[in-house]
């Protein structure tokens, strides 16, 4: 990745992540204003149905970026045609098996939307609405992750974040004049379409040599390591999905509509900053990947030791400030009467921030591609949380029912997810136990509890929200201030790592152009070396 163009990436991400928040933010308001909280939640459980569908999917938008990058590097048009086509092929398919078992679900829905009565509308019609866009998005798919395969992210993501504005732009007109919420999906369909149609046409101004290339056959080695490839990275990322999806999923059928509604106004802020701020881990992967070829093991685990670091820093810092200002936001921003118990925020904030204090070993493990050997933690993940969910839902009071299903997530982090994933990346990365790393990852995670208990108790409470926001938001500053000061202060390993870290990144331009250059060269080799068994095979013949 050239230094211009991952600049250029990330910029485009922040800018049009933020937009399409607070524009969404809007469109939520109006929905719950003009159609109420149960539709809200009814939504809500539709994006989770199909996201839990949507698993066929995990793995292959990957595959293509990784598996277009060497024939893209040395211009072998013809293999990336054939790659091209494969995966038109492979999201046709997924797009059809995500309605065909999204209209089997249907004769469920009942069972998965408790209340859902109180939101007075036809469940089978909308959930039918939001799936057919859904379902659209898949054909324009493989185009999507073309452009991507060639570093051109802020296109895709621009159009993405420009249709999103539209759509949420064209909802709040709809709801204003019609309070109807198929109208509201309609606008979805529409919006995809669109992007769609977009898309269609840069793509095909930008790779029309590659998509103008037909019948073109991959051969069966390259084949063979997309499988693989896939097969690795679904299993790697399915215990996400599935543990996001499993939670509203469970709140609904067992709590109902509403309380889905109101836990998915929290995760929706929660979601959108949290995407922010990995943004500061993502475009360092291919650095990462480059930097352990060159260093070894030895160094880029000291590399690891401090991108932890500064991985707990950033979390103290947002999370403590999700809680602090999480209530009042929700009040100013989606109207009075949404909120949930203290505990419940109080548990949101603790798993969130369990989940991204994993971020630094998601980035080393992609970026030394250590993630194939565990890559069944992830299924066990999921059974794992969906039983304790389940349990702790039926077991714990009424009023605590939604802090069960979190804690189960919580637990389910802590021992898999927290143990597995730092196992494989040391054992098979660095060559080396991980006991000090999970030392110290508990040890910041304790950190992290104290304080947010601490900051429980230093709140103030008015009548005035905003008052209410700004003084305890500066007193979560004044905690994380703290915190980091000392670990900043007392860890010098991470400050002289963290200055040899962004040296080299300021210089990926130059890493970039080695490696460029070193795939050409392997591809050259690789040519030499077939044409050489061509010239065998016509003499023996």
């Amino acid at each position: 990745m050239d230094k211009k163009r991952s600049f250029l990436n990330v910029v485009v991400s922040i800018i049009f992540k933020i937009i399409v928040l607070v524009v969404s933010i809007v469109a939520r308001r109006y929905l719950i204003k003009c159609v109420g909280n149960e539709v809200n939640g009814l939504n809500s459980l539709y994006n989770s149905i199909v996201g839990f569908l949507g698993v066929a999917e995990l793995g292959v938008g990957v595959a293509i970026t990784y598996c277009m990058y060497k024939p893209i590097v040395v211009k072998n048009d013809n293999k990336v045609a054939a790659l091209y086509q494969l995966f038109t092929k492979l999201y046709l398919i997924i797009g059809a098996i995500i309605l065909i078992a999204g209209c089997l679900v249907m004769s469920i829905l009942p069972y998965l939307a408790k209340d859902y009565q109180d939101a007075n509308v036809n469940i089978y019609l909308t959930f039918l609405l939001f799936l057919i866009s859904v379902v659209i998005s898949y054909l324009f798919s493989s185009k999507v992750s073309l452009i991507n395969a060639y570093k051109d992210n802020y296109i895709t993501t621009a159009v993405n974040s420009l249709g999103l504005i539209m759509q949420y732009v064209l909802q709040i007109v709809v709801l204003i004049l019609t309070k109807s919420f198929v109208w509201y999906l309609c606008c979805h369909i529409f919006a995809t379409v669109v992007q769609g149609i977009a898309i269609e046409i840069i793509s095909r101004k930008k790779h029309r040599n590659i998509i103008k290339i037909k019948k073109q056959k991959i051969d069966a080695d390259t084949k063979k390591e997309v499988v693989r490839y896939v097969k690795a990275m679904f299993m790697h990322k399915i215990g996400a999905v599935l543990v996001s999806s499993i939670d509203s999923l469970i709140i609904s059928a067992f709590l109902g509509v509403v309380i889905l509604g109101k836990y998915s106004n929290y995760m929706t802020i929660m979601s959108a900053m949290t995407g922010v701020i990995a943004l500061f881990f993502g475009p360092l992967t291919s650095i990462i990947g480059h930097s352990f070829l060159e260093i070894g093991a030895e160094q880029s685990r000291e590399y690891h030791k401090a991108f932890h670091t500064f991985n707990f820093i950033l979390a103290i810092v947002f999370f403590l400030g999700y809680y602090a200002v999480i209530d009042n936001l929700i009040t100013i921003l989606l109207g009075e009467n949404l909120e949930m118990v203290k505990q419940v925020s109080f548990i949101i904030t603790l798993n969130n921030f369990i989940i991204f204090m994993r971020q630094a070993t998601w980035l080393f493990s992609d970026a030394t591609g250590v993630n194939y050997y565990s890559r069944w933690s992830p299924i066990v993940e999921s059974i794992f949380n969906l039983g304790l969910s389940i349990l702790f839902v039926i077991v714990f009071p009424k009023e605590y029912n939604v802090v069960g299903v979190i804690v189960a997530t919580i637990m389910t982090n802590l021992f898999i997810c927290h143990i597995v994933e730092p196992h494989v990346l040391y054992k098979y990365a660095f060559r080396k136990n991980a006991k000090s790393y999970y030392l110290c990852n508990y040890m910041y995670m304790l950190i992290f509890l104290i304080a947010l208990i601490a900051l429980h108790f230093s709140m103030i409470t008015t009548d005035n929200q905003w008052i209410e926001l700004f003084v305890n938001g500066g007193i979560s500053l004044a905690f994380s201030f703290v915190i980091s000061t000392i670990i900043v202060l007392f860890n010098k390993d991470f400050r002289s790592n963290l200055k040899v870290i962004f040296n080299r990144f300021k210089n990926r331009k130059n890493i970039a152009q080695i490696s460029n250059d070193n795939d050409q060269q392997i591809a050259v080799e690789e040519n030499q070396g077939q044409t050489e068994n061509d010239n065998h095979t016509e003499i023996n013949n």
